[in-house]
């Protein structure tokens, strides 16, 4: 019987440790966030466009941060860099 309690306790510790790992996986903990005070690049003098790859789609961009490439038609878009026209 003692046996019993025994092997139960080690087998609830060991999958209490298993599911914090997890979660502490899914989570993302421990990643190193970017600084709160990084200011978005001036892009003034450059025009800078997210383009799709597969059907030309272009948005233009002003200001450029830390912010993920969006996708269009499933892809992630090409940031392009053009000499500013004005």
């Amino acid at each position: 019987m003692v046996v019993r309690v025994v092997i139960a306790v080690v087998l609830a510790l060991v999958i209490g440790w298993v599911g914090i790992v997890a979660l502490r996986a899914v989570s993302g903990a421990g990643r190193t966030a970017r600084p709160r005070d990084a200011e978005p690049e001036d892009v003034a003098d450059l025009d800078v466009f997210f383009v799709c790859r597969e059907c030309g789609t272009e948005f233009r961009v002003t200001r450029l941060g830390e912010a993920q490439v969006p996708r269009h038609c499933g892809e992630r878009m090409d940031v392009v860099r053009r000499p500013s026209t004005i």
